[in-house]
């Protein structure tokens, strides 16, 4: 009886080291309701979309998944050495999923766009939704952070639903050339009614529940026209 119940506490407890280690790695960004979008004012920065990307990761029992979404367009304002306002779009129909191949990257990437039959809601449904947004709200600077030069809030509009988010950017401006840079950073799928595998949500789901939190990064670049 004593070696079944060593058994079954041994079994838990790597269990739970497993769900530990395949959790999406990052800060936790700050989320709450939509904030009021920031006056964008001073030189505008127009987003290139072909050298910037977000990078995303999922989470579940049994591993991991990551990959990019694109942005199609976009811009920032700069006004006195520092970002005032902007936003960029994000186009949802280009989910690219990079640790698998073949039939199994094609299967998952159809799931989270919601082009496979029947799993149109589970995550985006791009047919519905083909994009998210993101409008700055404030920005404010952070002194001696090994992680960023800014913290950089704005409300993030995924399927509908929109929720301020805060995280840690590096932000440098060097001859008309704008680059930000975030380290990954973690939000809740939950808030934006992502519910699908969620042990929050569902029970008896053991090693298909998916984590609530998933990983974001990005990586953005913008340039403008005016001489500094």
């Amino acid at each position: 009886m004593k070696k079944n119940v060593l058994f079954m506490m041994l079994m838990m407890a790597t269990l739970l080291v497993v769900s530990c280690k395949n959790k999406s790695e990052g800060e936790a960004a700050a989320v709450s309701d939509a904030g009021q979008a920031a006056q964008a004012e001073g030189v505008a920065y127009k987003i290139d979309p072909a050298t910037t990307v977000i990078m995303w990761e999922g989470s579940k029992v049994a591993g991991k998944h990551n990959g990019t979404v694109n942005v199609s367009e976009g811009e920032v304002f700069m006004k006195d050495g520092t970002i005032s306002g902007g936003n960029f779009t994000i186009d949802m129909t280009t989910i690219v999923d990079l640790d698998l191949e073949g039939e199994y990257k094609t299967s998952l990437e159809d799931h989270l766009k919601g082009t496979a039959s029947g799993k149109e809601d589970d995550f985006f449904n791009v047919v519905k939704y083909p994009t998210a947004k993101f409008e700055i709200t404030k920005v404010s600077a952070l002194e001696n952070d090994a992680e960023g030069t800014h913290l950089i809030y704005g409300n993030l509009t995924l399927k509908d639903i929109t929720k301020e988010v805060g995280f840690k950017a590096s932000v440098s401006n060097i001859d008309g050339k704008l680059v930000v840079v975030t380290p990954q950073f973690t939000i809740n799928r939950t808030d934006w009614g992502i519910k699908y595998g969620s042990a929050s949500f569902f029970d008896n789901l053991a090693d298909k529940a998916i984590d609530d939190n998933f990983g974001l990064k990005i990586s953005l670049n913008a340039t403008t026209n005016e001489v500094m």
